[in-house]
């Protein structure tokens, strides 16, 4: 693998290769983009691009492809190392599991940080409320500051989520004010608003653009046979123009979850069948599973929401549930502009909510009853 493999936005790639190549790597960094556009993936690709020993000539001093830019050969030790971080999902369960075998008094100190390489450190959100935290950003300012690199030329220290404690945020200025020169601090961000207006000025932001959903159309038909053309077309407008969410997107996961959320949307703007709605949200209770189950089912939610407002602005040709024309086209004959308003401000309760651990299914009953009276 290597950076001709990225697909799609390949000027922010190229701008990020010439970087390495004039020894202008930024110590702080942002990269941008919606969720699957894969940031993570270009932020560890830009990691072993810098730290890579191995080169045409074999004399260690890095790589460099066809095209004369910096790469990474993906054999050697840093490169292995480095990638071992590829699956994040896998990673973070890991620390996870590590976590809850751990006596109490202990677990309650110990923050969930990924190093596969002694010289990048990931910093996940921490759960249950998917938050990056204090004691994370503490840990990196002390290895940012305290230690150089031990096996590569630079240290990355890799946020993957823009939701901060407060505390955490304040605390990360101290780092990004005075970076070390050996250190580079990334931070993914589906939204860069989320951040701190002073976290933002000090930082260089890179952005990861959508793809057209016809090129993502094409790329599906390639890679993911077993989909119909119905079902790539579908999916090639949920993934919202990102590739590494389409090529992952779990169709029949997705289905599920929004036949819930039309359950909340029929019971907010029809005659309220509130058994049906109660059976409905029984389903997400406690644990990593009613975990993501709600997280799958607000976006869902969140989707349909976006799409009675194109519906509702005259542009029913940019919604992104193909299939459910007719039956958007009828929901958006009671809504008003105020309704969408408070739906969507009803979703980002919830979604707080679910930060704080609150009871998931009560939450979501509470949401669909404030937006039956929106």
């Amino acid at each position: 693998m290597s950076f001709r493999d990225f697909l799609g936005n390949s000027a922010t790639v190229t701008r990020l290769r010439e970087s390495i190549a004039t020894g202008r790597v930024p110590q702080s960094m942002i990269l941008a983009g919606p969720r699957g556009a894969g940031k993570y993936t270009l932020a560890l690709m830009l990691a072993r691009a810098v730290n890579c020993t191995g080169s045409v000539s074999g004399d260690g001093t890095g790589f460099l492809a066809e095209d004369g830019l910096p790469d990474f050969c993906g054999r050697c030790h840093n490169c292995v190392r480095i990638g071992e971080a590829a699956d994040l999902d896998a990673r973070v369960a890991e620390a996870v599991e590590a976590r809850e075998e751990m006596r109490d008094t202990d677990k309650k100190e110990t923050r969930i940080l990924i190093q596969t390489h002694p010289d990048v450190l990931i910093i996940p959100p921490d759960p249950p409320q998917l938050l990056i935290k204090l004691g994370q950003v503490r840990q990196v300012i002390h290895a940012a500051f305290y230690r150089r690199p031990v096996e590569g030329r630079r240290a990355f220290f890799l946020f993957t989520s823009s939701a901060f404690m407060k505390e955490a945020a304040n605390s990360l200025l101290k780092v990004l004010e005075e970076p070390p020169a050996h250190a580079t601090l990334i931070l993914l961000s589906e939204n860069p608003q989320e951040l701190l207006p002073t976290i933002r000025s000090r930082a260089v932001t890179h952005r990861l653009g959508a793809l057209p959903a016809e090129e993502l159309e094409t790329l599906l038909a390639a890679r993911r046979p077993e989909l119909k053309a119905q079902q790539r077309g579908l999916v090639a407008r949920l993934a919202e123009g990102a590739v590494g969410r389409a090529l992952g997107f779990d169709l029949a996961v997705w289905m599920a979850s929004r036949q819930d959320a039309l359950i909340v949307l029929r019971t907010a703007l029809r005659e309220p069948d509130y058994s049906t709605l109660f059976q409905a949200t029984e389903k997400y209770r406690g644990g990593a599973e009613g975990q993501e189950k709600t997280v799958g089912l607000l976006r869902a939610l969140g989707s349909l929401v976006e799409d009675l407002l194109l519906v509702s602005a005259g542009v029913p040709h940019l919604v992104r549930n193909i299939d459910l024309g007719p039956e958007l086209g009828q929901m958006a004959q009671g809504v008003t502009v105020d309704w969408l308003d408070g739906a969507s401000r009803a979703l980002g309760q919830a979604e707080s909510g679910m930060r704080r651990n609150l009871l998931r299914s009560l939450s979501l009953d509470a949401m669909a009853l404030s937006l039956n009276g929106a």
